[in-house]
C-alpha cells in the first residue's frame, strides 16, 4: 500500500524521512512475506511426511479390518430409499394422481421462508457436486480405487458410498423442480460452477487428513439436513415432505460419519501421535464446507459463501455452534484428552491445542450472538438469484 502511495507522487517531493520509511515498509513487508512462506513450506513439509512408507503401511493394514467394521454400514441397493419413494411418481400416481400430488407439495412448498429455500440451495448444491468427492478419495495414498474398478475393501466403500451419495443431490433437485419456488436455471448454473472450481483440502493425498476432513464433513452434513428438516417440518414451515426427504438424507449421512469415525478412530489406536497432529493440521487451517467455491455467478467467491455462511447461521440450519459441537464430539470419539503414552512433543502440543480449541470457538459464538444483537435493525439486504433475486436482510461478519 505504501509503494502505490509512492508512486502518486514524483520522487522530488519524496524527502528523506520518507524514503527511509518506505525503505523500512518495503523490508517489513518482504520480512513478513519470507516468514509466511517459511511456515506454508514447513507445513507442507509436515503433511507429507505423512506420505513416507512407514506411516502408510498403518493404513495399508487396517484394510481387513475396514473389510469387516466399515463396508456393513453400507445398505445393499435392494434395501436402499430412492428419490421416487419420496416425490410423486407419476407412473405409480397416474397423470390425474400425480397432478393432485404436485399440487399438494407446492401449496405446502409455499410456507417455507426465503432464508430457508437459500440454504436448501446450498445443502443441495453441495450434494450435486458429488463428482468431485470420490476424486478427492481417490488422490488418498493407499485407499484410492486405482483402476476404478479395484476389488480392494477401500475402492468398493469409496463406489459405495459414492453410490448412496448420489441419491441426495437427486431427490433435492428434484423437489425443487416440483416445488415451483426456485429458479432453476440459476441453481443449474451454480452446480455446473461449483463442479467446474472443484474444492481445496488441505493434505491432498494424506489418509490421515482425508479422514479427518471428511469425518468432520459428514457429522457437519448430517446435521445441516437434520437441522433443515427440523426447521421446515410441522412445528417450522408445515412442509411434511421436504422434512422428510432431508431427514433422510441425514440418516444417510450419518451412517457415512459412522464409518469415517470409525476409521480415524481405528488410526488413533494404531498410532495416535500421527493422528492427533493430523487432526490438529485440519482444526488450524479449519474445516470449510465442500462448497467453499459457491458462485452465484454474480459475486467474487469467497464473498458469496460468507454471505450463505451467514445466513445458514441466521437461518439455524448450520451455525458456530454446530461448528464447535462437532469438534467436541470428534475429540470425545477418539480419545484425544486421555492421549499420552506415544505422543512426541509435537503430538502433546497438537492434543492440547485441540483439547483448547473449543473454548476459543465458544468465544466466537459469543461475538457472532452480540454483534448480531446490536445491529438487529442494520441487517444488509442480499439478493439471492435462486430465488428470483428476492432479498433476505442478514447481518454480515
Amino acid at each position: 500500500m505504501h509503494e502505490l502511495v509512492l508512486r502518486d507522487y514524483r520522487p522530488t517531493y519524496i524527502c528523506r524521512r520518507c524514503r527511509s520509511k518506505a525503505a523500512a515498509n518495503r523490508e517489513t513487508v518482504a520480512t513478513v512475506g519470507h516468514r509466511l512462506e517459511k511456515k506454508i513450506v514447513v507445513g507442507e513439509e509436515e503433511w507429507r511426511t505423512y506420505l513416507a512408507p512407514e506411516r502408510l503401511e498403518v493404513v495399508r493394514q487396517l484394510e481387513p479390518w475396514v473389510e469387516e467394521h466399515v463396508l456393513p454400514l453400507l445398505k445393499p441397493v435392494e434395501a436402499s430409499w430412492q428419490p421416487s419413494d419420496l416425490l410423486p411418481d407419476p407412473a405409480a400416481l397416474g397423470a390425474d394422481g400425480f397432478h393432485a400430488a404436485c399440487l399438494d407439495l407446492r401449496a405446502a412448498a409455499m410456507g417455507v421462508p426465503d432464508e430457508l429455500l437459500v440454504c436448501l440451495v446450498a445443502n443441495m448444491v453441495t450434494e450435486e457436486a458429488l463428482p468431485t468427492y470420490p476424486s478427492g478419495l481417490n488422490r488418498l495414498e493407499v485407499v484410492r480405487d486405482a483402476t476404478g474398478a479395484d476389488d480392494t475393501a477401500w475402492a468398493r466403500w469409496i463406489r459405495g458410498w459414492s453410490a448412496e451419495e448420489n441419491r441426495h443431490g437427486d431427490v433435492l433437485n428434484r423437489y425443487m423442480h416440483l416445488s415451483g419456488r426456485f429458479d432453476m436455471r440459476e441453481v443449474e448454473r451454480t452446480v455446473q460452477r461449483l463442479i467446474r472450481d472443484g474444492m481445496s483440502v488441505h493434505a491432498p493425498t494424506s489418509p490421515f487428513h482425508g479422514f479427518v476432513y471428511v469425518a468432520f464433513q459428514e457429522r457437519a452434513t448430517a446435521i445441516a439436513h437434520g437441522n433443515t428438516a427440523r426447521l421446515v417440518g410441522a412445528r417450522g414451515a408445515g412442509d411434511a415432505a421436504l422434512a422428510r426427504i432431508c431427514g433422510t438424507v441425514a440418516a444417510d449421512e450419518k451412517r457415512h460419519e459412522a464409518a469415517y469415525t470409525r476409521l480415524m478412530g481405528k488410526l488413533f489406536e494404531a498410532d495416535p501421535d500421527a493422528s492427533v497432529r493430523a487432526m490438529a493440521y485440519m482444526m488450524r487451517r479449519r474445516i470449510d464446507m465442500p462448497t467453499v467455491f459457491i458462485n452465484d455467478g454474480r459475486h467474487s467467491v469467497g464473498d458469496f459463501y460468507a454471505r450463505f455462511i451467514a445466513i445458514a447461521q441466521q437461518a439455524g440450519t448450520y451455525t458456530v455452534s454446530d461448528y464447535r459441537c462437532i469438534l467436541e464430539h470428534l475429540i470425545r470419539q477418539w480419545g484425544v484428552e486421555e492421549l499420552a503414552t506415544g505422543l512426541s512433543g509435537e503430538g502433546r502440543q497438537a492434543r492440547d491445542y485441540l483439547c483448547a480449541l473449543p473454548r476459543k470457538i465458544k468465544r466466537m459464538e459469543e461475538k457472532v450472538i452480540d454483534k448480531s444483537a446490536k445491529a438487529q435493525n442494520k441487517p444488509t439486504a442480499i439478493p439471492i438469484n435462486w430465488i428470483f433475486d428476492r432479498t433476505i436482510g442478514v447481518v454480515l461478519p
